[in-house]
Formats: C-alpha cells, structure tokens, sequence
C-alpha cells in the first residue's frame, strides 16, 4: 500500500508504475537489485540505513524521473556512476558514509547538493568536497617564470641562437665582398656615408649654437 499525493494506492504485480520506495532502517544486505532501475516512473528512493554493498547500477540514469535519492550510511563501494550528471529532475542526493571512491561527476546539479551529502566516503574527491582528486594540484599549479615549458624549448632556443649569428655573419660577408668588388658600389657607399655624416654634425653643432644663445647669462 503506497499513499502518493493524498491517494492510497495498492501495487501487485504493476510495478512500473510505483512512485516512491522507502526501505530504510532495515537490514537489508546485497547489492542493489539492477532491476530496481527499470521503474522508469519512480520519483523518490530510499535505502539508507542499511547493510547493503557492492557498487551504484550504472544504469540508475535510467530511472529518468527519480527527485529524491538517498543512500546514505551503507557499504557502498566504487565509483559514483558517471550517467548520475543526466539526472535533470534529481533535487536531493545523499549518498554520505558509504565507502565510495574517485571524482564525483561533475554537474551543477551534483555540485550544489553541497559537501554534506558526500562526506563519510574517503576516497571521493572533487568538487563540492574541499579536497581534489589527484592530479589536481599539478593542474592548479602555476607555471613558473624563466622555466622551461617542455622538454625540448632549450634545445630550440640554442638553434635559434645558432641560426641568428650564422645568419648575421653570412649577411655581413656578403656586404662587404659586395663593397670590395664592386668599385662603383664602394664609391657610392662611402659617399653616402660621409653625406651623413656631415649631415649630423650640422645639425649637432647648430643644436648646441641654439642652446647656447637661448640660455640666461
């Protein structure tokens, strides 16, 4: 006999149509039944409170319009199922003094249970608990500056500075055997270089005429 919303309803053998399941406080032992994920109308389940093991069915995201689920305070081991994140209706999950283990999957709905309804189970990490799964710290940790990124920057650094002084040499050889073979090309470049020469210390000295008159005796 199940009283839902002010009606008393009796199920036999109609299962698939079962709203809610309440056997908490009991001592049932075992694992969970897979098939208990077939009742595809099933809103609200309770199993906390008891002896039951083994791990989470990874088909519970089939139970596509569960909103209450509590499993707290039984031997549960394992990895929460990853399908629990495409749980869209569930709005209260207790899963807490199990002995369950890695990263809770991430949703924002799993994340704003908040960390009560995880804690008792060392070994799950990650967001909404306070300690990070492994890895995490490395992840987290910025790089630091003047190190290398990778293996091979070193090693890439050194053929660039190679390359630029190779290349630096060539192009300053081939100006000046330019310069010393070609008569013409010489006479041109000395030309330009003495005309701005000139040129500069024309206008360096006629800066220093100028301050020189324009400041206060």
């Amino acid at each position: 006999m199940i009283e839902w919303h002010g009606n008393e309803l009796e199920f036999t053998n109609n299962l698939r149509f079962l709203k809610s399941i309440d056997l908490s406080s009991n001592n049932l032992i075992g694992p969970i039944p897979s098939e208990i994920t077939e009742l595809h109308q099933l809103v609200a389940l309770n199993l906390s409170k008891n002896t039951l093991q083994g791990q989470i069915p990874q088909t519970i995201d089939q139970m596509k319009e569960i909103q209450i689920l509590d499993l707290s305070r039984n031997n549960f081991s394992g990895r929460l199922p990853s399908s629990m994140s495409q749980m869209n209706f569930l709005n209260y999950l207790d899963v807490s003094y199990n002995s369950l283990s890695g990263r809770i999957p991430y949703s924002t709905q799993l994340v704003s249970f908040g960390s009560s309804m995880y804690i008792g189970n060392a070994g799950l990490c990650g967001p909404p608990l306070p300690n990070n799964c492994r890895g995490d710290e490395e992840l987290e940790q910025p790089p630091v500056i003047g190190e290398s990124e990778g293996p091979g920057t070193d090693e890439l650094l050194r053929w660039f500075y190679i390359g630029a002084g190779t290349g630096f040499a060539t192009a300053f050889w081939i100006v000046c055997s330019t310069l010393f073979l070609n008569r013409r090309l010489r006479h041109a470049f000395f030309h330009v270089h003495d005309s701005l020469k000139d040129w500069v210390y024309v206008k360096v000295m006629l800066f220093i005429v100028a301050w020189v008159f324009k400041s206060p005796i």
